[in-house]
């Protein structure tokens, strides 16, 4: 049995925090907490850019040009509950050229899961491998039930991503499994089962000078929920319930992650895909780090793809 330590730093990697996807639904006091009822509220698509010493890697990819130029195949009901903006800007192909990177730079893509509000990039970097859990491509692929039929979009792979598929081998990491996901860079990025959301879902640990950030995906969706005293907003508690495949395993790892938080909050940064607070949050924490660790992309709470300066 392996155990992934803390001890050891990885210098000059630059993580850029995305919003590579807006949607606004209805019911902004439901969703968000604070505004009108009625009121548009906000979500993002919190994906990281990671600037390694052996290329760009990509943790989710929210929403991708295929999305934005044919919304129809995300589904009826995705575009009328979410109400997706839908902005070219907001994809990750044009946030990475806006940062004066190259897209083809993308070696390696690791999601938290393939939904269609986190695999919609994926063809936008058809160079790149795309680091996914067995269970989670098994599932994605196979679309068994009803509900997964609406979540998983085969269009948005339809390219053929070069899928590297990775399971548990007796690594941990905190007192979670963990997977090395990509064993052969110089970068420590891990696969961390966090099943429930999906059959598949995971978060992604990704070791930066400044300590570890954890990804958790759709493991959470309100900040609220890793305080010392939980809470949710109304709406967001009901949707994890409408979407969850395994409501027993998805609570009990909610849990962890909220001990985690309790017990390594000072070594372990985490944030979920869709909270806007935490994305601006950890955008303004980044650009105050001179340049070591930066943000970019709209956070989902202004108009269009603002940047800080």
């Amino acid at each position: 049995m392996m155990h992934i330590t803390l001890a050891s730093c990885i210098d000059g990697m630059r993580v850029h925090h995305l919003n590579c996807g807006s949607m606004c639904p209805l019911g902004r006091r439901l969703i968000n907490g604070d505004g009108g009822w009625l009121a548009s509220g906000h979500m993002c698509c919190h994906c990281l850019l990671i600037e390694g010493r052996n290329g760009l890697i990509l943790v989710d990819t929210g929403l991708g040009t295929g999305d934005v130029a044919h919304p129809g195949r995300l589904g009826t009901l995705f575009n009328a509950v979410t109400r997706p903006r839908l902005l070219m800007q907001e994809t990750a192909l044009h946030q990475i050229r806006e940062l004066g990177l190259d897209p083809r730079d993308v070696q390696h893509i690791v999601p938290t899961h393939l939904d269609l509000d986190h695999a919609g990039g994926l063809s936008d970097f058809p160079q790149a491998q795309v680091h996914v859990f067995t269970r989670e491509l098994q599932a994605a692929t196979a679309r068994a039930s009803l509900a997964e039929k609406g979540r998983y979009v085969p269009a948005q792979w339809a390219h053929g991503p070069k899928w590297a598929e990775h399971d548990v081998s007796g690594e941990h990491w905190l007192g979670f499994d963990a997977i090395r996901a990509l064993p052969d860079t110089d970068e420590e990025v891990l696969l961390v089962p966090l099943t429930g959301h999906t059959q598949g879902h995971c978060g992604v640990a990704v070791r930066t000078d400044e300590g570890w950030l954890l990804h958790c995906g759709d493991a959470y969706f309100y900040r609220g929920e890793m305080d010392a005293d939980p809470h949710c907003t109304f709406g967001l508690k009901v949707f994890q319930n409408l979407v969850q495949m395994d409501g027993v395993q998805r609570r009990a790892n909610q849990q962890r992650l909220h001990a985690l938080k309790q017990a390594h909050g000072d070594e372990v940064t985490l944030f979920c895909a869709h909270d806007p607070v935490e994305l601006a949050q950890l955008q303004r924490k980044s650009h105050g780090q001179h340049g070591r660790v930066k943000g970019h992309g709209n956070s989902g709470q202004g108009n269009g793809a603002q940047r800080a300066a």
